[in-house]
């Protein structure tokens, strides 16, 4: 695709100035400004593609929010056309997983990040998804962890074609205002259960 826009003319500047127009529900965009603000540590696991979510972050004041992103990286070229790679390098052997696409494995993101944690610090996590790549993650999720799928979106009709699969508890949410007051809910919750630990 970033081929045939380049052959169109259009550059990467041309692409950024488009990604302005992509709306974040105002609600979203509290709430994660919230939990940053919280202390809780924000990080974005895509199969979109870094230039995009970096830019459409920028643009809405919220990529310091975040400490990592995990997507496919990008660069541009010396003809100013957008280049996108995988994440998970195709030269390499394959991650292995059924459930996800040759570029990334977000269940083998997470494990990464679950095992990066310090193990005298107990680690809750609230994973938000919507697409059906997000299944994968949540099936490494623990019984102390959250997953919050849109629902009627595909990670939800994952979730709910057999429940039993998912140690995590469930909170789904179908608009940026419940999004806003469930995230919110369980940081309160989680903080609440560590200060009586």
């Amino acid at each position: 695709m970033m081929k045939e826009l380049h052959s169109r003319g259009e550059n990467a500047d041309d692409i950024a100035e488009c990604l302005k127009k992509t709306p974040v529900h105002p609600r979203i965009a509290a709430a994660i400004k919230a939990a940053h603000a919280f202390g809780c540590d924000l990080r974005i696991l895509s199969d979109a593609n870094q230039f995009f979510i970096e830019k459409i972050l920028e643009y809405h004041d919220l990529l310091g929010c975040f400490s990592k992103i995990y997507t496919n990286p990008t660069f541009v070229d010396e003809e100013g056309r957008l280049r996108i790679f995988p994440y998970h390098d195709s030269t390499l052997s394959p991650h292995g997983c059924s459930l996800c696409p040759s570029n990334l494995c977000k269940g083998q993101v997470l494990n990464n990040i679950q095992a990066s944690a310090p193990e005298s610090e107990r680690q809750n996590f609230i994973y938000l998804g919507d697409g059906s790549g997000d299944y994968c993650p949540t099936l490494k999720l623990g019984d102390k962890d959250y997953v919050m799928p849109r629902k009627n979106y595909p990670l939800w009709n994952c979730i709910f074609s057999d429940r039993a699969f998912v140690k995590a508890e469930v909170r789904e949410w179908s608009n940026g205002e419940e999004l806003e007051g469930i995230l919110l809910h369980l940081i309160n919750r989680i903080s609440s259960e560590r200060s009586i630990l």
